[in-house]
């Protein structure tokens, strides 16, 4: 039984495929990130490396890229409703071994049901799209401030970055364990910022609205967090180092 528990967390795991990326994703997650509610209460910033640096741009922006990305994020809140529509009995089949799964959602509908598929291919997101693959990962991550640069502007991307000087967000926690055992800390994710449009560091209003994002993920799983520290580090970028 005990194993049965432990194992069943892994249920709402899937691959997700974008172009030669893998990613693996929580579906719920991932759905709840997309939804335009979520999107709408997050005060996600962006930088456009192709022109400043030195200019956070907000959803509101009137930005190509920002707009672009914006229609990537209704695609994948599209594949990823929070209340999926339940599946109808109907075709089955058996794969590999497995037992048999209904595929009337992978045929007819738009949306992802997390009962159907265990791979999910969306590299057909970016087949009109110019964006690149590091500004959708900066989004999907859930970094507060995300590079945005089109394909085949990598190059102008890093070399205007590396003119700035950065501020390094590390994401410290710290496991649940039994009373008694210590805590070791560990870095969940990190993400840089330009110093010049985060000079108020973890007060910035992006930074205060990502820490509280991250502390009700962390009440959420209390069973597996018991803490989290947010770290602000000054790095002098080079020419050399590629930090998107």
């Amino acid at each position: 039984m005990l194993e049965m528990q432990e194992t069943s967390i892994l249920n709402p795991l899937r691959v997700m495929v974008i172009s030669d990326m893998l990613y693996l994703i929580h579906v719920k997650g991932l759905a709840e990130h997309a939804s335009p509610n979520t999107r709408s209460q997050q005060q996600l910033a962006f930088v456009d490396l192709e022109k400043s640096c030195c200019k956070l741009l907000t959803t509101i922006e009137a930005n190509d890229t920002v707009l672009e990305l914006l229609s990537i994020q209704d695609q994948f809140s599209a594949k990823f409703p929070v209340d999926p529509p339940a599946v109808q009995p109907g075709i089955t089949k058996q794969m590999s071994g497995l037992p048999e799964r209904t595929i009337d959602a992978e045929c007819t509908d738009n949306h992802i049901d997390d009962r159907t598929l265990f791979v999910v291919d969306l590299s057909a997101f970016l087949e009109t799209s110019q964006i690149s693959l590091p500004s959708l990962n900066g989004w999907l991550l859930g970094y507060p401030v995300t590079y945005l640069f089109h394909n085949g502007s990598a190059e102008t991307a890093v070399q205007n970055l590396s003119k700035h000087y950065l501020h390094i967000y590390r994401v410290y926690v710290c496991r649940s364990y039994q009373s008694g055992a210590k805590q070791l800390e560990e870095e969940l994710m990190s993400f840089s910022v330009p110093c010049g449009v985060s000079m108020k560091r973890d007060e910035e209003p992006w930074a205060k609205s990502f820490i509280a994002r991250m502390n009700e993920k962390l009440r959420q799983c209390n069973q597996v967090w018991a803490s989290m520290r947010l770290e602000v580090e000054v790095f002098q970028s080079q020419s050399q180092i590629i930090v998107l």
